[in-house]
């Protein structure tokens, strides 16, 4: 088995700065890290709507695995960060939009903050090149 491990930034400031990749690939394993709804231009997408900074950053996350070769039918495992677990139907309507039928591991866990007051989410993603759910 090729391991090659492959580094993919989504070109946001802080990885570069801090040192940290968005993407890991090695071999057929793709890990997406920890992503929040930050936008390009630094605000918040979605500021005090759940679904909407869950659906954002799920989307900003499989675009980013796409680049390393991955697919949402890919993904085994998922993990979803709060700091408001009263919100936890709306980023279940935004998981199971995209992974539903797919069924990976998911894991929401209620936290104490996240690095902005106006971020709700924080999301990885853990996928395996190869495995696609058959349907």
């Amino acid at each position: 088995m090729n391991l090659e491990r492959t580094n993919y930034s989504s070109g946001a400031p802080l990885e570069a700065k801090s040192g940290y990749s968005r993407v890991v690939k090695v071999g057929p394993f793709v890990y997406v890290g920890g992503t929040t709804a930050v936008q390009p231009d630094g605000t918040v997408y979605g500021e005090n709507d759940g679904y909407g900074q869950a659906k954002f950053v799920f989307e900003k996350m499989l675009k980013c695995m796409a680049e390393a070769g991955g697919a949402a039918s890919e993904v085994v495992k998922v993990k979803l960060y709060t700091t408001d677990m009263s919100r936890a139907g709306e980023y279940a309507k935004a998981y199971s939009e995209i992974f539903k039928e797919i069924k990976p591991l998911f894991t929401m866990v209620g936290i104490a903050a996240l690095n902005r007051p106006s971020q709700l989410v924080e999301i990885e993603i853990d996928a395996i090149i190869g495995s696609a759910q058959k349907l």
